[in-house]
């Protein structure tokens, strides 16, 4: 009986085995983990990213006697080190203690003690307070401040500290003002006059008549007029500007001056209510994707980075479409098989396989120096020695990601080809139509749907890569954006910023690490964001290509 049992059950196991579905609950198995691991890691990263913009409670630190001077600031992190490690940081150890808590102390005042982070040991620590007459600073440099408010002043005048908000309102938009005048119009202004000098001297270098030389005489003096107004308008707002200021006490006892025109944002995190807290927290997520960067990258906003992304992805694509599409149609309607169809298919096989540093070297060396040089000396040789195409910049950042993604678009677009039954292309041949219309009004429409997967999988390779950009582009702080209001608007050859080269700017290259590690979190989050959305965008156009061509399928 039990032989008989044995040999039941090891014949259920091999017909369970043989149906199949152990392969398929390995292979759901695999996916769950994988959707797991995915979404842990995004969790992860949106934790430590967006808890960063939460206005942080500030901590008065008293140590015990001996142990040093009072610590005003937020406690950033606790740890736990082995007691060697806690003896080399010059703290307390307890007699026998194997390892002590420290915390990371956040004392901003950068300008005033050196540093902006500081461990403390937990035993060293007398008494922690959260003052509700504590106040935390953001200045456009040096950091935070930490302190209590004394006074406020215009000029050498005290004033009541009941108009401290409406004057803070006032220096936001006068600085608001200040940037509009040198980004805006007096950037305009000087485009303009650059324009005019290029005209000047192509016209002398031509020998055009004196009237055209003096028609461009008088433009630039309306142009210069125009310029000394503004310049006298930006001196009277910064004079304005530089009016008030804040006099703060340190837990230290020492009084600091702090302009107002260098004050972000002024409030008491100890004495918020929960309104003020959620409104602090969009105030400061909505600087975050709206403003410029500052402090070296590790404070304000990633705009540019934003747009130099997304405008980049965008040029790639408009010429990674039709390249991989015309190169598709060639190999699979007209090429017939041969040595140069094996030399091509080979050659977009390895492209794919190809690191993407070389695409960085082989478009700094043939697009930057050859096409842009020629380019120069063809058409902007006044310019020289200053390169203008010939240096990197955006265009030549998206024809090198072009080349890195067009083996993925040829491959599917002719994978979406190859699916479109033979049957469809005779009959339309048979009713009269020539090959270029089949191929023009049937085949490439029904093809849509493959074209935009290629461009999905090529838009999700290049918005992260940062190592070929880094040699053909991409700059940590770019001052003016490639697309503004000066004509030609679109401006090719200048340089832009890119998340995932900010993520690596503000992760490896920063000065001050602790406070860039927040950033790090919310910029990849940032990028993953906007991949995702590109992606998503792209996949809903496809499916409503995909429903209106679903013989296709």
């Amino acid at each position: 009986m039990a032989t008989s049992s044995d040999g039941s059950v090891s014949s259920s196991i091999k017909t369970w085995v043989g149906s199949g579905s152990p392969w398929v609950w390995l292979a759901a198995g695999a996916v769950s983990l994988s959707l797991v691991m995915v979404f842990g890691v995004l969790l992860l990263i949106a934790s430590n990213g967006l808890r960063h913009f939460w206005p942080a409670a500030v901590a008065q630190i008293t140590f015990n006697p001996g142990a040093g001077e009072p610590l005003l600031g937020e406690i950033a992190d606790r740890e736990s080190v082995t007691a060697a490690r806690a003896r080399e940081s010059g703290g307390r150890v307890p007699a026998g203690a194997t390892r002590v808590d420290r915390l990371l102390i956040k004392r901003g005042n950068r300008d005033i003690g050196g540093e902006d982070f500081r461990w403390v040991n937990v035993p060293d620590i007398q008494i922690i307070d959260y003052p509700a007459d504590a106040y935390t600073v953001e200045r456009l440099e040096w950091g935070n401040l930490y302190g209590r408010i004394k006074a406020l002043r215009e000029g050498r005048t005290e004033v009541p500290l009941a108009e401290l908000s409406a004057r803070l309102a006032r220096a936001a938009e006068l600085r608001a003002g200040i940037d509009r005048l040198q980004r805006v119009s007096i950037g305009a202004a000087n485009y303009a006059l650059d324009a005019v000098h290029r005209r000047q001297k192509a016209e002398r270098k031509a020998g055009t008549p004196p009237g055209s030389q003096s028609v461009l005489a008088a433009e630039e003096q309306a142009l210069r007029a125009r310029y000394e107004v503004l310049t006298t308008e930006l001196q009277a707002s910064i004079t304005a500007l530089s009016r008030d200021h804040l006099l703060l006490e340190t837990v230290t006892g020492e009084t600091r001056e702090v302009p107002l025109a260098k004050v972000v944002r002024l409030y008491a995190p100890n004495h918020l209510s929960l309104r003020e807290r959620l409104s602090h927290y969009g105030a400061k997520l909505w600087e975050f994707i709206s403003a410029q960067p500052r402090e070296a990258n590790t404070e304000g906003g990633v705009f540019p980075a934003i747009f130099g992304t997304v405008l980049m992805v965008i040029m790639m694509s408009v010429f990674i479409t039709p390249l991989g599409v015309i190169t598709a149609v060639y190999l699979h309607e007209y090429a017939k098989p041969g040595p140069v169809t094996s030399v091509i298919r080979i050659a977009v096989n390895n492209l794919a396989g190809v690191p993407s540093v070389v695409y960085g070297v082989f478009g700094f060396g043939f697009f930057v120096y050859l096409v842009g040089g020629s380019v120069d000396r063809a058409f902007f040789a006044d310019a020289l020695p200053s390169p203008t195409f010939g240096t990197p910049g955006i265009l030549w950042s998206a024809l090198t990601l072009s080349l890195l993604t067009v083996p993925v678009v040829i491959v599917t677009t002719e994978e979406g080809l190859s699916r479109i039954p033979r049957a469809l292309r005779e009959g339309s041949l048979a009713l009269g139509a020539t090959k270029a219309e089949t191929l023009w009004r049937m085949v490439l429409p029904m093809a849509t749907p493959a074209m935009m997967t290629g461009l999905i999988l090529a838009v999700a390779r290049a918005a992260g890569e940062v190592a070929p950009l880094m040699l053909v582009g991409v700059v940590k702080l770019a001052p003016t954006l490639p697309l503004d209001g000066n004509f030609p608007f679109l401006h090719l050859e200048r340089k832009f910023m890119h998340l995932g080269f900010h993520i690596y700017d503000v992760g490896f290259q920063s000065p001050n690490v602790e406070a860039a590690r927040p950033l790090v979190y919310c910029t990849a989050l940032l990028l993953i964001i906007l991949v995702m959305s590109l992606n998503l965008a792209a996949i809903r156009l496809r499916n409503s290509l995909r429903e209106k061509y679903h013989a296709a399928e």
